[in-house]
């Protein structure tokens, strides 16, 4: 009885804030992430990618934003550029700014948005034009 709760405004659940407006972050990670320092090493930025990728479905173009930090992570390759350094201050800024989403009424219609380029794709389900969930993918690099 003492991990039982009723008559709640919100609840935190898997690392989420669920209430009436919606599902975001729980605010204590997302200032985690902000003071998280420069990795300098791959084991750092793993465990950086780890906990911002958690959050990716609050965030609009995760991948792309993500993509030279993902880079680093291949073998021999880490070498923190400006590229990587502005990769990380936008995940961070978009982790700060990311907004609530709605909970899906499946009562109403869904709109689906999605787009594609040569490097990868990203989606945004949506109701009433407010996200309930992002999605970003990049492809695998062509084999020849």
């Amino acid at each position: 009885m003492s991990k039982c709760l009723s008559a709640q405004n919100q609840v935190e659940y898997l690392g989420h804030v669920v209430s009436s407006r919606g599902v975001e972050p729980i605010g204590s990670k997302i200032q985690a992430i902000q003071q998280w320092p420069i990795p300098l090493s791959t084991r750092a930025l793993r465990s950086f990618l780890g906990l911002a990728g958690f959050y990716q479905c609050f965030i609009r173009g995760y991948a792309s934003i993500a993509a030279p930090l993902n880079h680093l992570m291949t073998k021999d390759s880490f070498v923190w550029s400006l590229t990587a350094q502005q990769a990380f201050d936008m995940l961070k800024e978009a982790l700060t700014m990311a907004p609530v989403l709605l909970l899906p009424n499946f009562s109403l219609p869904f709109t689906l948005e999605t787009n594609v380029s040569e490097v990868g794709m990203g989606a945004v389900l949506s109701q009433n034009g407010h996200p309930i969930t992002f999605f970003s993918k990049l492809f695998s690099p062509k084999v020849l």
